[in-house]
């Protein structure tokens, strides 16, 4: 009976964001908010100027709705959780939406302001600590602990050094998660598979409101990409990548184990380090480049690959890293810390 409501969270999540994406692209494109296509970007890229952004609604919603009905339907014809438990799947929810929010706000600023860079960097920033340290204290008041999962290890306890290391992995996975959404379908694509792998480790070690809420967040993306898929017809913009890497964050601290974020979103991680090197290579040469372009996805492009390839091949690495990341909670000294069950 547990399993279904993670079904159904994942066709209802599906059916909302494709149907959404009928009459939210039209009126996107009534009130003219398109994309503004970055000068230094690559030049085929000017054909999608004017594409609407702010697309991340239709799974936003989509999610939010399949995922909060099919929880509280669980609670209520099925096996009640702690208020911890409850505490994280319903502060999770709350913060990816703050972090859409911020999303929001700097999709509107590119589109009515028509500024493509949007906040500042610093504005982005301490907006998202603010929600992420929110999150973090939220849970410590429902009772939750220091505690983390380390593969072959088991349950480690490191103390007051969570919450800062927790906060830092929550803003750097979410802004890597919005370096992710480069070309068509990419970060749809790659946060299916991670919530899919999400939804197969919660229902492996029985954590049914996790598995519900990554179910609702992968019919969701899916739903979308029926829009996104190349050639675009909309983007997420901000307002659904830094979404999406609230929800992943989410199901990763839901879980107690946001190490396996290292692994699980591994692809989001990679994004953001080819950003950050080729940055930093370039101070230090004095010019020169490491990559192409960055992130890594455009230096693929650069070197020829359609983004219907990079789409596939990206999709899946994220297959094998969840996999092993499966692996590793089944083999790897996981035990259900007692406090949470």
């Amino acid at each position: 009976m547990t399993g279904l409501w993670t079904i159904i969270a994942a066709v209802v999540s599906f059916a909302i964001a494709g149907l959404m994406g009928i009459w939210l692209i039209p009126l996107l494109k009534k009130i003219h908010f398109g994309q503004t296509i970055r000068e230094e970007g690559p030049k085929w890229h000017n054909s999608k100027q004017g594409t609407p952004i702010m697309g991340g609604f239709m799974f936003i919603a989509a999610s939010v709705v399949a995922g909060v009905v099919c929880v509280l339907l669980y609670h209520a014809f099925g096996v009640k959780e702690t208020s911890l438990m409850s505490a994280k799947i319903f502060a999770g929810m709350f913060m990816a939406l703050a972090f859409g929010a911020i999303g929001f706000i700097d999709d509107y600023i590119k589109a009515v302001k028509k500024r493509n860079l949007g906040l500042t960097a610093v504005q982005k920033l301490v907006l998202q600590f603010i929600v992420a340290i929110a999150y973090l204290v939220t849970i410590a008041l429902f009772g939750g602990r220091t505690e983390t999962f380390i593969p072959f290890y088991g349950m480690l306890d490191i103390g007051i050094f969570y919450y800062p290391l927790s906060a830092i992995l929550i803003v750097g996975v979410v802004n890597a998660a919005n370096l992710t959404d480069g070309i068509d379908g990419l970060d749809g694509s790659v946060t299916f598979f991670m919530a899919i792998f999400f939804m197969l480790i919660a229902s492996y070690i029985s954590r049914t409101g996790v598995s519900i809420m990554s179910a609702a967040l992968a019919g969701g993306c899916l739903g979308f990409l029926i829009w996104n898929f190349h050639p675009a017809k909309v983007f997420m913009g901000d307002t659904g990548s830094l979404y999406l890497g609230g929800y992943v964050c989410a199901l990763a601290f839901a879980l107690d184990m946001p190490i396996m974020l290292i692994l699980i979103a591994l692809i989001y991680i990679c994004e953001m380090f080819s950003v950050i090197l080729q940055v930093l290579y370039f101070k230090a040469t004095k010019g020169k480049r490491l990559f192409k372009m960055s992130p890594i996805h455009h230096h693929f492009e650069m070197c020829g690959w359609s983004e219907i390839k990079i789409v596939i091949v990206f999709s899946v690495f994220t297959v094998i890293c969840g996999a092993v990341a499966f692996l590793v909670i089944a083999y790897g000294n996981y035990r259900i810390p007692a406090f949470t069950v």
